[in-house]
């Protein structure tokens, strides 16, 4: 079975939306696009960069695929991101839309049916790590679902106020465990948590 990874940019008070720039998601009249932007320095690139080195497919939800689809075919191939535009071109693309006649990125392909049943369809096919960017709404369903086996949260020291946050009251209790956490420069903490089992809980002794 083969593993989902989500790697989110996060507030300290759990916004994700629009993180890369101003028009990429303006709903509920959010006015803070790219707010990660002051952050970007040369560990964040790293980290990107080794998450990137395994065989992956993409998983995303339409806004994000959108997203990338815009921009990721258009890099030149003497810009310093096309190490990371060249894997993200080369990878298949799984797409959770109901638009699937429009999918025109090269190796994309629409999720068919209810979504928890195609990823776990997917997880159960074996193969390359399936990592998901952004795509907020279709992670939450999946941390409902029980499937995300891995977070890697880039959580940037701000307040965002308000904002699509990832985590809703629907998410399945699970536990992780932090395997590995640096510090950029700029304050951004870079986590990797892997799912740990269920949630164990307990009491504190209070006897003398």
């Amino acid at each position: 079975m083969r593993k989902l990874i989500v790697s989110e940019f996060i507030s300290l008070d759990g916004v994700i939306q629009s993180p890369g720039g101003p028009e990429e998601d303006t709903s509920g009249d959010f006015r803070l696009g790219g707010w990660i932007v002051p952050y970007a320095d040369e560990a964040g690139g790293r980290d990107l960069h080794e998450l990137l080195l395994q065989p992956f497919d993409l998983l995303l939800g339409r806004r994000t695929y959108d997203i990338f689809a815009s921009y990721w075919p258009q890099v030149p191939t003497d810009s310093g991101a096309h190490a990371i535009a060249d894997p993200f071109n080369r990878a298949t693309k799984y797409v959770a839309t109901h638009r699937a006649d429009d999918l025109d990125w090269k190796n994309s392909q629409a999720l068919e049916g209810h979504l928890s049943d195609a990823v776990s369809g997917l997880k159960r096919q074996g193969g390359k790590t399936l990592l998901t960017f952004g795509s907020g709404e279709m992670v939450r369903q999946l941390l409902a679902a029980g499937l995300v086996d891995e977070l890697r949260l880039l959580i940037h020291p701000l307040l965002l106020g308000r904002g699509k946050r990832l985590f809703g009251d629907d998410a399945s209790p699970s536990a992780f465990t932090l395997a590995h956490s640096i510090t950029t420069p700029g304050g951004v903490l870079i986590n990797r948590y892997v799912r740990d089992g269920e949630v164990r809980t307990g009491t504190f002794d209070q006897g003398g």
